[in-house]
């Protein structure tokens, strides 16, 4: 059980950087779980596996940082993106190389540690934490000294927080689980299940030869759903499992040999303590974060706030302070046109 564990734990990690990198939100928050779970089995994390842990724990926080409702820690003071420099402290202890990657990312979180509480207008408690994160070394000093002025300018807009800011924060933590992945393209479960795939024409083939009219999005989905297929052919010749997966609108049977409870316990950890029927029930519409999304309710009322307090064409500023769906400034103007044109 401990060695499968790690062979899922090593894939958890993998699909939570691939998502973190294509902005698949509800994929992203499904191996969330998946990972989470592992972790909390392990009654010690063992050395080879460190580097996992730190890396998934930081992504997690990362996907958080601007909520500051959220709490990984005990203490209630503690961010997510404060959280999250911890755990990138222990990643670079467990480093050798990439020294200028590692410190232009230490540096990113640590300026939008302070700046994700001045967007929401805390400046109290942006101030509390400049003086946790740095200590009196002489390198740290003058970003130390900067950070305290832009405080106490109370300014989120300045060229400081602009020029450092979250997306390039993102953009960097991508470029690093970049070279994580491939690094890491050698997992035993995945290359377990492909030559098993191979030996025996499942899944893949299966799926690949069969003529589908579908567009670039259905395509990501259904290569979505191979990679699914490949990992759950792993051990076999016991039982049969049935499920369904979706192709072109319509549901398909898949039948796969597995074997043992050590199986289960991967279709489990793989499905994110979910069904194979309910990740089709809902994985269509929620596959991928890039997909267009309804305007709720809520979020027409955080605009027509914004719009009140900052005024019509301060985009930017809105989309800081409001709390949105994944939006950008250019939905948010255009939405604004449409709902002038209906009132």
């Amino acid at each position: 059980e401990a060695v499968a564990a790690d062979w899922m734990l090593e894939f958890a990690c993998y699909c939570l950087c691939r998502h973190f990198g294509e902005g698949c939100a509800a994929e992203f928050q499904r191996w969330r779980d998946v990972a989470q779970a592992l972790i909390n089995g392990l009654s010690k994390i063992p050395t080879h596996q460190k580097k996992t842990v730190y890396l998934c724990q930081l992504l997690i926080r990362t996907a958080k940082g601007k909520n500051l409702e959220c709490h990984f820690e005990n203490d209630q003071r503690i961010s997510p993106l404060e959280s999250a420099l911890s755990f990138w402290t222990l990643l670079e202890r467990e480093e050798i190389k990439l020294e200028k990657l590692h410190e232009d990312i230490r540096r990113l979180i640590q300026i939008q540690i302070v700046a994700v509480y001045m967007e929401k207008g805390y400046f109290k408690e942006a101030a509390e934490v400049l003086e946790r994160l740095f200590t009196d070394s002489a390198s740290d000093k003058p970003l130390r000294v900067k950070l305290a002025t832009v405080i106490k300018s109370k300014d989120p807009y300045v060229p400081l927080l602009q020029s450092f800011s979250y997306n390039l924060l993102i953009s960097k933590i991508k470029l690093y689980i970049e070279l994580y992945m491939k690094e890491n393209e050698t997992n035993f479960l995945i290359q377990a299940a492909t030559k098993q795939v191979e030996s025996k024409g499942l899944g893949a083939a299966a799926l690949q030869n069969k003529t589908v009219n579908v567009n670039e999005n259905d395509k990501r989905n259904l290569e979505t759903k191979q990679r699914f297929v490949l990992s759950l052919i792993l051990i076999r010749d016991a039982w049969t499992c049935t499920f369904l997966y979706h192709v072109n609108g319509r549901m398909q049977n898949y039948c796969l040999n597995v074997d043992d409870s050590l199986v289960w316990m991967s279709i489990n950890c793989l499905l994110g303590l979910n069904s194979l029927q309910n990740v089709e029930e809902h994985g269509d519409a929620l596959a991928c974060g890039r997909r267009r999304q309804r305007w709720t309710y809520k979020e027409d009322l955080e605009l027509k706030s914004g719009v009140r307090e900052f005024g019509v064409g301060n985009w930017a500023k809105i989309l800081v302070h409001g709390d949105f769906n994944n939006r950008t400034s250019v939905m948010l103007k255009d939405r604004w046109r449409t709902l002038c044109r209906i009132e």
